[in-house]
């Protein structure tokens, strides 16, 4: 090789400590030298509450729902005004269409017994029991399944808080609905594992 291909290596010696085992002065220089601040990475946004594992959250349901944690109520106070609010909202409505249509007590109060008879109501639509005179049954079984377990909610959290009058009403409600309901899904059960009847000329068509 010629001279003038000839480069200079350069060989750092990077022990940390000498043959005695005693610390290198140039380490200690080097360790000596401020370092700077290492860049400060952003923190990671806040998650959201994840439900339980194993139990992912229903698509449209609140997340009020899905978590374990509630917020904080309003305040005695602040519960006072809105519901003055509210039926201050109320009064100008009643006013308004009284004012135009002349009915006196066009809003009537709800009480404990107009809630159970709308629950009623309400499942006896969804399972086809009342409709429109000319018009097709619409079933919603799983509305009316729905509505009749919400009835029950409410008998088991006002049991002991009601007159003998309301609970008799709640019982004779929930007994009609759930009587009617297992009709209604007997016979649907039954349609569905009916043997297929072929309709008439079918099988002159087929021959």
């Amino acid at each position: 090789m010629s001279e003038e291909k000839k480069q200079d290596f350069v060989v750092s010696d990077r022990r940390r400590f000498g043959s005695e085992g005693e610390l290198r002065e140039d380490v200690k220089r080097e360790e000596e030298k401020p370092t700077a601040p290492a860049a400060s990475t952003p923190s990671a946004p806040p998650q959201a509450a994840q439900p339980p594992e194993g139990k992912p959250i229903p698509p449209g349901v609140p997340e009020i729902h899905a978590t374990e944690e509630l917020p904080a109520p309003p305040t005695a106070e602040e519960q006072h005004q809105q519901n003055e609010a509210y039926r201050a909202s109320g009064k100008k409505l009643d006013d308004l269409v009284q004012s135009r249509t002349g009915a006196q007590g066009a809003y009537p109060d709800m009480s404990f017994e107009k809630v159970v008879e709308s629950f009623y109501m309400s499942a006896l639509i969804q399972m086809g029991a009342i409709r429109n005179e000319g018009e097709p049954p619409a079933v919603d079984i799983i509305g009316a399944r729905q509505t009749i377990d919400s009835l029950t909610i409410l008998q088991e959290k006002t049991k002991g808080n009601v007159t003998d009058r309301e609970q008799t009403l709640l019982q004779n409600a929930l007994f009609e609905l759930r009587m009617a309901w297992i009709e209604l899904t007997n016979a649907i059960a039954t349609r569905a594992t009916a043997p297929q009847t072929p309709a008439p000329g079918a099988a002159a068509e087929k021959k």
